[in-house]
């Protein structure tokens, strides 16, 4: 008689093909927009076997040392959202600590957030929705697993070990068909077969040590998981070399007590057959043999770990898909953790920290300079002592997600600026990009606060009232045109450029692959055009592309236009931008005697502070500054940046 996890296992070849034929091409572009950054995958159960499953192909085909995690982990320490990309799993969307952890990450600012589910409508997807700058990464799967994951899993870990293969142009997946996957000289039927007498003897045991290549770890982790919820077996995991150091115990004083799975590949096999001939006879043994660490070989061991779990719950006669639950379990389940773990505490002194990181005075230098400490105080009382007319927003990264491309600003954001700009206050944008943000903002915004919002588009090339027209021009200047030869020459020699674009006579802007850094990249380009005998200083970087600027082309022309058309004093005028450093793009936006920076401040200690929270950045930063805004009656506001939020 078939079990009811069975009959889920009988599903899974069909689930295998559907993720194999499933659009991955988002989920792609997330994880290649991390290639340079080591991420952290956040999942529980079966979940965090996805999680474990995307860091280690990440390591191994990246280089960057990443790591899977549980939500609990997060929610303790959410400044691990703040340095690193994170990618959340969960099937149905429901469980309540990936939720608080989400929760908490935002409230960090993580640089990215990615949620891969099988649900559209969730609590989880609730709060995507309500967030700002999270990007969801939705697989329906209709059926619904048992206690265990199984197709949920299977379903998940496929289409993210696809995404890693065909990004390193291997090509598609190939596992079309559970009878392809084999151990050994094994197929999977005859493997699974030859474990149902290990099963029976391990039963009698008193614990299971699961030893692995590190290179299996996913494997491992899920054997565990699933063996461990299913009260199947008490188990303990080891590579090779741990199990070396002192567990190695276990086989000589209780040999009788002890059942070992090893999970093998080629690059521990030497170990194994060293180690195999010493072990003691009254040791049960089983092997997993997998042929190799590659994405397919990974998806075959975590569905032959599947098969086993089924073993051994037949040789107990135990039904795994549906097991009682106690009382015990539900209220640890959905226990409050927002009220029962609290957020870690606001430091008290912000901005600091950001400015000796920009002066290259990081972690674990000394960090008590009076200098800085006297500087930080009296730029904070000037800014809220200021009253200002009109205030000068960079765009990506500031306004709008710098990952959120061609997206226009948040809800939260325009909110603020139309509020402002209901108020007489003069709003400018300052951008690198074009005419989609004036079609944006004018789809946006009334038309009765169009007067009041003025753009600085191209870098500043271009300056004018929000609904004039963009005449597009077709002359550049030989400085672009020889600029250009450059660009499009590294392109050839195989720098990762995806798109270089002309917008004469203001700019030469060059974007480049997902996950490919700007900051190295303005070296690259700071130095050819340095042997071409051209100027490097006119080369700018946003997070997402390098602009390299005519003469004369600035951000900071918008702020001399507000002074000279609007008839604004210069100290009545703050800025806001995130790259506050050159040749950070906003470095001139910056410049400006009461500027305020998102992320990355200003070198100089008399402007160009960050100080918003430590560990809000971009959009989390700019509403945090906005929503410290008082307006008054007479056309002017300021900020209250020393207490809470009203």
């Amino acid at each position: 008689m078939t079990t009811p996890y069975e009959a889920e296992l009988e599903q899974l070849n069909e689930t295998v093909r559907k993720a194999i034929a499933a659009p991955i091409d988002d989920l792609k572009q997330g994880i290649a927009a991390t290639s340079q950054s080591s991420v952290i995958g956040v999942g529980s159960g079966g979940s965090y076997t996805v999680a474990s499953l995307l860091c280690s192909l990440h390591e191994a085909y990246t280089g960057r040392i990443s790591r899977p995690i549980t939500p609990l982990e997060l929610i303790c320490n959410p400044t691990l959202a703040s340095g690193s990309p994170l990618f959340f799993f969960s099937a149905e969307g429901k469980n309540p600590d990936i939720i608080e952890a989400l929760q908490r990450a935002r409230q960090h600012s993580s640089r990215a957030v990615h949620v891969l589910t099988n649900r559209e409508t969730s609590p989880l997807m609730g709060r995507v929705d309500a967030l700002n700058d999270v990007t969801s990464h939705v697989f329906s799967l209709v059926e619904k697993d048992g206690y265990l994951a199984t197709n949920s899993l299977a379903y998940s870990a496929t289409l993210v070990a696809r995404a890693f293969k065909e990004l390193d142009g291997q090509g598609e997946l190939d596992l079309t068909d559970l009878s392809s996957i084999r151990f050994g000289q094994l197929s999977l039927q005859e493997w699974v077969d030859r474990s149902r007498r290990f099963m029976a003897e391990a039963q009698s045991r008193r614990g299971l040590i699961i030893i692995y290549s590190p290179l299996l770890r996913p494997i491992a982790e899920d054997l565990e998981s699933r063996f461990s919820e299913s009260a199947l077996f008490f188990v303990q995991l080891a590579d090779f070399r741990s199990f070396a150091h002192g567990r190695h115990l276990w086989l000589t004083e209780r040999p009788e007590d002890t059942a070992i799975l090893i999970l093998s590949e080629p690059n521990v096999e030497g170990l194994w057959e060293d180690m195999k001939t010493r072990v003691p006879s009254q040791v049960v043994v089983f092997e997993m043999s997998v042929g190799g660490a590659s994405p397919s070989h990974l998806i075959s061991g975590l569905i032959g770990g599947m098969y086993l779990v089924s073993e051994a719950a037949n040789a107990l006669c135990k039904n795994i898909a549906k097991p009682m639950i106690s009382d015990l379990g539900r209220h640890l389940y959905y226990a409050d953790l927002q009220d029962l773990i609290p957020p870690p505490a606001e430091e008290a002194i912000r901005g600091e920290d950001s400015k000796y990181e920009v002066l290259g005075a990081h972690w674990p230098s000394a960090k008590s300079s009076g200098k800085i400490r006297r500087a930080r105080i009296e730029a904070e009382n000037s800014l809220q002592k200021q009253r200002f007319k009109a205030i000068v927003f960079d765009y990506d990264g500031t306004i709008c997600s710098s990952s959120a491309r061609d997206k226009p600003p948040s809800e939260s954001v325009c909110r603020h600026i139309e509020k402002l700009a209901a108020a007489g206050i003069v709003i400018g944008i300052a951008s690198g990009r074009g005419g989609s943000i004036a079609e944006s903002f004018e789809k946006r915004f009334d038309k009765s606060i169009w007067p009041q919002i003025r753009l600085g588009l191209y870098n500043g090339g271009w300056i004018g009232t929000m609904g004039t027209s963009i005449l597009p021009h077709s002359v550049s200047s030989d400085f672009l045109i020889h600029a250009k030869r450059i660009v499009t020459n590294l392109k050839s020699c195989g720098v990762p450029i995806q798109n270089i674009r002309e917008n004469p006579p203001y700019q030469l802007s060059v974007r480049f692959s997902n996950g490919v850094s700007t900051e190295d990249m303005w070296f690259v380009f700071a130095d050819a055009l340095k042997h071409a005998g051209l100027e490097t200083a006119t080369i700018s970087r946003s997070k997402h592309s390098i602009d390299i600027l005519s003469e004369g082309v600035s951000k900071s022309h918008l702020i001399a236009n507000i002074i000279q058309e609007c008839r604004i004093d210069p100290y009545e005028i703050v800025t806001m931008g995130d790259l506050g450093a050159w040749p950070g793009n906003d470095a001139a936006l910056l410049q400006h005697r009461y500027s305020l920076s998102v992320d990355s401040p200003s070198r100089r200690l008399d402007r160009g502070w960050k100080l918003a929270p430590k560990l809000k950045r971009d959009v989390d930063a700019t509403i945090w500054y906005l929503d410290r805004t008082k307006i008054s009656g007479d056309r002017t506001f300021r900020f209250d940046i020393s207490g809470d939020a009203p």
